[in-house]
């Protein structure tokens, strides 16, 4: 059992070697990349190390017969399933771009102003995730609503250093694209009644450089004039940006910023990402298949999941999760609704490897 790891095993110590040069690390992307590979080896190595330990241990003890060591069987016994188990978790196919951090947009859609109110709700609630697992958001690029919410906003949210394989943000924050529907009392409405929005997220892996080749001759830039809600948010200069990608057709404007250079930069980071999942979309079916849960139209029939202010209850409509934590979940506590949706995607890696 579990003979292909050490093939694994191999690579990891050259893996180590590699990293010990320091010539390896004046190419800090390929330090990155290296690095990343070795951390996830890493977690596989010490899990095989511990099986094999456990299962040598067992069978020295079967064979000294000695009335003595029937508790250390037994417990062996029942550990082993479960190293086991650790390991082919760990073995079972991954997404390659797990590693990654996130370009996450947010979009109003149905419901007018409350739904861009609730968009602002969910960015904090996503921003208060990311500060509990000590990650960085920055926001790229927003247009804000009259009352105070987003008709649109969108975030990079990037980790710092090297995180463990699986906890990277893409790995975790992959699973809330699509459409989040919230019931609950507008502040917009006087009759105290429950009205029923919805809001649109779109998770994409955050390309780098290396990842998605770009001509620059392929790129029509256009420059405007920031528009807002209104007072010192607008500008009056034409610093805002829309870059169109013309072989693809994406388009991505940045207005944020004061600077046309800054909101330039701020457009490429959304277009490498986009295009990098368009290319992988286009490329590999299951990562098409995957991606279909994620929002193309904000129209509530597609939600992923419910927001019911009223009952405290939030409910994903994938797993079947359900908890009445809504208020703490708004706040951040979103681990236990991703861990459902984390070990639904393992359950299936695993299926389709048996099958």
């Amino acid at each position: 059992m579990f003979e292909a790891v050490e093939s694994l095993v191999a690579e990891h110590a050259s893996l180590e070697q590699r990293l010990a040069d320091p010539a390896v690390h004046a190419d800090q992307a390929e330090a990155k990349r290296l690095g990343q590979k070795y951390a996830e080896l890493t977690q596989v190595v010490r899990a095989y190390r511990e099986w094999q330990s456990a299962t040598d241990d067992l069978a020295a003890a079967r064979e000294l017969d000695d009335p003595s060591f029937v508790d250390e069987i037994t417990g062996l016994e029942q550990r082993i399933p479960e190293l086991e188990e650790r390991l082919q978790h760990l073995l079972a196919p991954r997404d390659p771009t797990d590693s990654k951090d996130v370009i996450l947009e947010i979009k109003g859609g149905e419901g007018g102003e409350e739904s861009a109110l609730f968009a602002g709700d969910l960015l904090r609630m996503y921003t208060r995730y990311a500060e509990r697992r000590n990650w960085r958001v920055d926001i790229l690029d927003s247009n804000e609503s009259a009352l105070g919410g987003f008709k649109s906003v969108t975030a990079a949210v990037k980790a710092k250093g090297t995180p463990e394989p699986g906890e990277a943000p893409y790995a975790l924050l992959k699973f809330e694209g699509g459409v989040h529907r919230v019931q609950r009392v507008p502040v917009t409405e006087s009759q105290g009644r429950i009205h029923t929005s919805a809001a649109g997220v779109l998770v994409l892996p955050e390309a780098e450089d290396v990842d998605v080749e770009i001509d620059p001759n392929d790129l029509r830039i256009d420059v405007f004039r920031s528009s807002g809600p209104g007072g010192q948010s607008v500008n009056t200069t034409d610093s805002a940006v829309r870059i169109t990608h013309l072989p693809t057709g994406i388009v991505v404007s940045c207005q944020n910023e004061k600077s046309q250079l800054q909101n330039k930069e701020q457009a490429m980071r959304i277009l490498r990402s986009r295009m990098l999942e368009a290319a992988q979309a286009a490329a590999d079916a299951e990562a098409s298949d995957a991606r279909r849960s994620q929002v193309r139209t904000v129209d509530r029939s597609e939600r992923v999941r419910t927001y019911n202010f009223p009952e405290n209850r939030i409910s994903d409509h994938r797993t079947g999760f359900k908890a009445y934590n809504l208020d703490q979940v708004m706040d951040g506590a979103l681990d236990d609704v991703i861990a459902s949706l984390v070990d639904a995607d393992m359950a299936e890696r695993l299926a389709n490897v048996e099958s």
